[in-house]
Formats: structure tokens, sequence, C-alpha cells
């Protein structure tokens, strides 16, 4: 039995219950130390949160304590680290932990720097699945942060230590009133004292991935409550700005996973889980393959909830999908256009004419980056995800360029980079509708029946234009005759971020209509 007044060192050696020796001190906070231990009846290492005496002695502290015990019991989930026993000896409380063996994510960032983006995908997505089982049991962990990860030696993401976990109480928060967390990680509503639910942790997550992405936290102050109240008062920096190659996939999650606004973030766990995913599927594309951790959290992705399939990365995986695509597309069109009964057998399509104001969606079955002033290619593997029905979450992009007029291409009349959409068949569009999360680019629109034309000069006369583009474009055409390729011709670019002299354009969606 341990001396009551035995500090961190002096307690190695000891032996809990009968049966789990100290043998190393792993780390120590506030509340308590956490030490390797042997399990003596099964002979294996385990972890041992061992309460500070003078904590255990506080009433409050006590609860808190024994409180994390029984909610991690509850949670099975192989990015949890599993609670083993609890118990007390001689006035310390303990809780018995599955050993880990590795390091933190923190000691990771520390040690390396901004990771890998797929590596720093990968982890996000297990540690939201940690969370899915807490929030599930209507439990917040309200301390999410890299210190509190750890990851195991085949790479895998944990996530520990549910210490100031709460349940949530009949009003969807938990208790008001006390800022609990790590304020470099802390949601608005925390550091006001205002009560948090699952999307407060979601906050916490969001910010832990702009670090993993950065290899730093957004805010610095003089003191934490100055860190605070930054979060609480100011947007969190551009994280392209400090990645300029990430996709508009993975920026977007930051941004919308860090609202200042519970509102306006993610619903829930899952949901982000979702575009995490994707994101991890742009960056695997864009990139050729997966790397480390990202391949095993792929192929555990089920494929119904894959919004990019790993086939989209060949060409003839994306025609297939595009095919497919557009053959949902039409199906819609003849069940909406006839009274929502599907046009069958030798019934003759009795649509009504189109009338003045109405707008029918032209199905596309391809989009192709297009480069014939520089080096004949502009992120080719992603420019399916111009036209892959996924509005906000996926982006085509061009590659980083150090003037907004495309310099470097070749000298002519109007040099620049595209991007063209095949439609399934000739017609005649008179809109086009453009999403972009990067504002600010010039285009003009071109049209060809046959080709598609290799050089830009071999398109004609402009349908089309855009100057100024603001992140919703919708751009009148003017067709002569019906075409089956449509060129958006980029002229002029965007920043990239808030990185001096860097420029690109991202398109997250492309559509006709007529």
């Amino acid at each position: 039995m341990p001396d009551r007044g035995a500090t961190s060192s002096k307690m190695i050696g000891t032996v809990l219950s009968g049966r789990y020796r100290l043998e190393a001190k792993l780390g120590s906070g506030g509340m308590s130390t956490v030490y390797l231990a042997r399990d003596t009846t099964l002979d294996r290492p385990v972890a041992v949160k061992v309460m500070h005496r003078e904590m255990s002695e506080q009433a409050d502290q006590l609860e808190r304590f024994r409180q994390e015990a029984r909610a991690v019991a509850k949670l099975s989930h192989p990015n949890v680290v599993a609670v083993i026993d609890a118990g007390e000896d001689g006035g310390y409380p303990y809780i018995v932990f599955e050993y880990v063996e590795g390091e933190t994510l923190k000691a990771r960032i520390n040690r390396v720097g901004a990771l890998d983006v797929q590596e720093a995908l990968a982890y996000a997505i297990e540690i939201g699945r940690g969370l899915t089982v807490a929030h599930a049991r209507r439990m917040v962990h309200r301390d999410i942060k890299p210190q509190n990860v750890l990851i195991d030696a085949e790479g895998r993401a944990k996530l520990t230590d549910f210490g100031i976990s709460r349940q949530l109480e009949k009003d969807g928060l938990t208790a008001t009133g006390r800022v609990l967390g790590t304020t470099d990680y802390v949601a608005p509503e925390q550091a006001m004292g205002r009560g948090a639910d699952q999307r407060s942790d979601i906050y916490s997550l969001g910010v832990v991935l702009f670090e993993m992405l950065s290899g730093h936290v957004p805010f610095q102050a003089d003191s934490q409550v100055g860190v605070a109240m930054k979060h609480v008062n100011e947007e969190l920096p551009d994280v392209q700005g400090e990645r300029p190659e990430i996709s508009a996939a993975t920026a977007l999650v930051v941004e919308r996973a860090t609202s200042k606004d519970p509102e306006r973030r993610y619903a829930d766990i899952g949901e982000m889980i979702d575009d995490l995913s994707t994101a991890l599927e742009v960056e695997a594309a864009r990139a050729g393959s997966t790397t480390g951790e990202a391949t095993s959290v792929l192929d555990a992705v089920p494929p119904a909830q894959r919004k990019l399939s790993a086939r989209a990365r060949w060409p003839w995986g994306v025609v297939a999908l595009a095919l497919l695509i557009a053959a949902c597309v039409v199906a819609i069109i003849l069940i909406d256009s006839s009274g929502n009964t599907p046009v069958v057998g030798n019934h003759h399509n009795s649509s009504p004419p189109k009338t003045s104001g109405s707008s029918t969606p032209i199905a596309l079955e391809s989009a192709t980056a297009y480069d014939p002033e520089g080096d004949g290619e502009e992120e080719d593997e992603i420019a399916e995800l111009a036209i892959d029905e996924d509005a906000t979450g996926t982006s085509w992009t061009t590659e980083h360029y150090e003037s907004e007029v495309f310099e470097g291409t070749k000298t002519g009349p109007d040099p620049g980079v595209g991007i063209y959409v095949t439609s399934k068949a000739a017609s005649t569009p008179d809109k086009m509708v453009i999403r972009t999360p990067t504002p600010g680019w010039d285009a003009q629109i071109f049209a060809a029946a046959a080709g598609p034309p290799e050089e830009i000069e071999e398109w004609g006369e402009p349908i089309g234009e855009v100057k100024n583009a603001d992140k919703t474009e919708e751009i009148d055409l003017h067709l002569g005759s019906a075409a089956k390729y449509f060129l958006v011709w980029f002229t002029k670019a965007s920043p990239a971020g808030d990185q001096e002299g860097t420029y690109q354009v991202e398109i997250s969606d492309i559509k006709l209509s007529e």
C-alpha cells in the first residue's frame, strides 16, 4: 500500500491493489500522474493514472476522476484508449488503461513540424471516429488536443483523457459558468463559460487539424486568457496561406469546423468525418497515391460513403462515373417532366414545352484540364471534381503561379489555362453556373461542336465572359449553334492565400442549362 505522502518518484515500485506494479513515470498533470505499470496477474504492460493525494481530498475533483473511469469504461473503439480497471488503494484512486506504445500527436508535431496532408487528415478521421462513440453516449470530451491523442506503433490515433468530459444535460449542454479545456484549442462558447456540446469538440478537432497542417497553434498571446479571447474574437489564419498546396476540400473542413457560431459548424461528428474522408481522397488523387496511415483509413471508408471513388483516378473510371451521374440526371428530368411518372414502354414523351424562365440542366459526361499555352498539364487527374455533384466539398484547381496573369505560359494574345466540360449530347445552353472558393479571377467561355480544339485560337470567339468572379457566377451564353465542348479559359488568377505572390484558380462546380 503506498505511503499517503509519497511523491511520484517514490511511487515507483509500488504495487496497487496487489496487482499493478508501478515501473516508470510517463507523464504528470495538475490532477494526476500516469505510470507505466506491470499487470502482475496477466503479465502485461498497462498505463495507470494515479490521482494526486491532495486532489483526492477535494470532493469535486475526486468525482471528476471517478466519472472519467465510469465514462471511458463504457466506450469500446479502436480509436479510444481502453479502460481496463479502476480502484483505490490507500487513498489513491487510480484508473488502469491499455498501454499504448508510441508518442502523443503533440510530440509528433513538435518533432516533425507540419504533417503530411494525408496523414493529418487520416489522424483527424480517426480522432473523429473515437469521438463518434463518445457523442453517441451523449458525452462531450471538452479537451480535444494533440496532447490527448496517442499514436501507436502501427500509426493509429487513439483518443484519451476524458478527465473533464461531461454527460449532456437535458438542455443538450454541459454545465455553464466554468471554462474547462486547453485554451489553445478551446471553442469560443467554452471560453465564454457558456457551456459546451458536441460541436465544441468539433471546433477543437478543427483547431487540431489546423495545427497538424501548419505545424503550430493558430493563436499566440501573453496569457492563456488572451489566447482564449482570440478564439472568441478572431478568425483562424487561412490554412491555405500556411499550406498553399492543400486542396480547397481540406481547407473548407477546417473553416467549417472552426466557425465561431456553433450553428455554422458541422451538426455532428459523422458529418465532419464524411468531409474529411472526401478531402483525404482528393489529396490522394492529387498525389497519385496514398501514404502511411492514410492508406488504411481510406481502405476503411465504406464505398457508399466515399464521394470520390478510388477508380476516379483513372480515365475510364472517371467516364463511367460521369456517365452514371449523367444517366441519373436524365432519369430525374424525365420523371419530373412527366408528372413524376417514369416514361416506359411505347409511351411518347409528353413533357410540356419549356416556358419562359424555366431551365433544363444539361448532362455532362466529363471534365478535362486544358493547358495548351504551357506544359500541357494542369492538375488533370482531379478535373472531374468540377462536375462531381459536390458543389462545395471538392474542387479542381490550377497549379500555383507567381503572377495573376499566368506568368510562365507561352507568350500569346490570351495566355492562360482552362478546363472544359463535355456534354453528353450537342446542346445550346444559355446559362453556365460556376462555383469557386477563390473568387476574383477573370475568364472567357468558348464552345465547340467537334474536337475538342487543341489550341486556344481554334475555339473561335468567346460566348461568355467573367470579370472579377464572385463565389457563384451565373454567366449568360450566346451560341450560334449547338456545341458539345465548353471551355472556361482563365486569363487572370486569384490570390491563393496569404502567401504573397502566389496565384491559382479553384473550381468546385460547373453546370450548364438551357
